[in-house]
């Protein structure tokens, strides 16, 4: 598995975590909101996917 070491991710149930360090391995991510954004709990990672 790549590692993107631009994208930090400690998401571990997520399907594209490296494993072994805390590091995503998508190219990129696409990062969204539910709410609207009042604080940083109000974000989302769209690209996750359930392991």
């Amino acid at each position: 598995m790549d590692i993107n070491k631009s994208i930090k991710c400690t998401v571990d149930e997520c399907q594209h975590h490296a494993k072994k360090s805390n590091y995503c391995s998508l190219d990129c991510i696409t990062v969204g909101s539910h709410g609207g954004v009042k604080s940083d709990q109000c974000t989302d990672c769209l690209s996750f996917e359930k392991k």
